[in-house]
């Protein structure tokens, strides 16, 4: 690079010879810096939960796996952002799938954009099954005889754009739910990440507060999970401005106070996050690729690396791109699952195929067993 400026400055004017310069390293920052591993054409590995049709647009997922190991629940939304209403359930580790529309209150299909489960236990013990949406006021409807039979409750009256992208337990038992919101809770700039926690098991929660509002950044979605020593907690999150790279913080209080939001690995920048915790220690997180100058960009993809990775700022291990949206886009939004026999079913909604069918709600198989071994070999 000094060679190239000494030859060049003596016909650059130095205002030219900085935005070079700045062009540049703006490159550097923004090249893959991990390989990529391509399973997006195995379609051996699929299972479409809810295949769109001309007229109908399956969207936006999220999925809980229950103790057993092999119950599983998704809900998603009809419609980019539309109502609530479909729910499946699996017995079989999400290999097949059973609608259970019918037998949800009937007010849910009023609820709208993006629904999200989750599985809580009270301290107690009692576990209860939530379904949160993002509209009216985040509503909400809940099982308490796991997924047999559900009821609406009250909604909570937050306002947002989206409903709990993550829900996380605390030491002390308690669960901290994060959503983001802009101004008056309308889906406009500036986008800021709330919390708010529960100590019953979901039943109620303390009035949110903003946690990440970053200048010139729209902070959303966000995504946390601890760190392997339990002594942390770490939050990711897209930029709405996708200008650069998505943003991250962290917590060594449980959430009472956090880091200022800083940019994550080249590999992490993407749209809503969400991942699993392998049992050899490695993190597999997914999201919508909206890294520049990605290879997978757009697509469905998964980072692998390490928490160490993503706290110190390193590539990582590699990518996966896991599904390809024919759509250029418009896809992501996961539900991540770990199987007692290391599969990871990643659900989420993708225009499947070329053609005038719209997208669908569809599950991808893997294990890094399989995806370590097409990685290229080392010199």
């Amino acid at each position: 690079m000094n060679f190239s400026l000494s030859c060049f400055s003596r016909r650059l004017r130095p205002g030219l010879i900085a935005a070079s310069v700045a062009l540049s390293l703006l490159r550097a920052e923004n090249a893959p810096d991990v390989p990529l591993v391509d399973i997006s054409g195995e379609v051996k590995r699929h299972v479409i939960i809810a295949a769109g049709t001309e007229t109908v647009y399956q969207g936006h997922p999220t999925t809980v796996l229950m103790p057993d190991g092999k119950t599983l629940f998704a809900v998603w939304s009809t419609g980019h952002g539309g109502p609530a209403g479909p729910m499946a359930r699996s017995d079989d580790r999400g290999l097949t799938w059973t609608r259970l529309d019918d037998r949800l209150p009937a007010n849910f299909k009023n609820h709208r954009n993006c629904p999200s489960i989750y599985r809580l236990t009270d301290t107690a013990g009692k576990e209860r099954l939530w379904v949160f949406s993002a509209r009216p006021d985040m509503p909400r409807i809940v099982s308490e005889d796991s997924g047999k039979t559900w009821r609406e409750a009250e909604a909570l009256g937050f306002p947002c754009v989206m409903t709990f992208s993550s829900v996380v337990r605390l030491k002390d038992g308690r669960y901290l739910g994060l959503y983001h919101k802009g101004p008056d809770g309308k889906d406009r700039s500036p986008l800021e990440v709330l919390q708010t926690t529960t100590a019953d098991g979901g039943l109620t929660w303390s009035q949110p507060h903003v946690v990440a509002s970053v200048a010139g950044r729209d902070a959303c979605e966000p995504f946390a999970f601890r760190s392997p020593d339990g002594g942390e907690l770490c939050v990711l999150m897209r930029d709405n401005t996708h200008k650069g790279r998505s943003l991250l913080m962290f917590s060594r209080d449980d959430g009472q106070t956090w880091s200022v939001p800083a940019d994550t690995p080249w590999g992490l920048t993407g749209d809503r996050h969400m991942g699993v915790s392998t049992r050899d220690g490695r993190l597999v997180i997914a999201f919508r690729d909206k890294a520049i100058g990605s290879p997978s960009f757009n697509h469905f993809v998964a980072w692998v690396g390490t928490y160490e990775d993503i706290r110190r700022g390193r590539p990582g291990q590699y990518r996966i791109k896991v599904l390809h949206s024919n759509a250029g886009g418009d896809c992501g939004y996961p539900g991540m699952e770990l199987l007692a026999d290391d599969t990871i079913v990643a659900t989420t909604y993708v225009k499947y195929r070329p053609g005038a069918d719209k997208h669908s709600v569809v599950s991808a198989r893997f294990k890094l067993a399989e995806t370590d071994a097409l990685l290229p070999r080392q010199p």
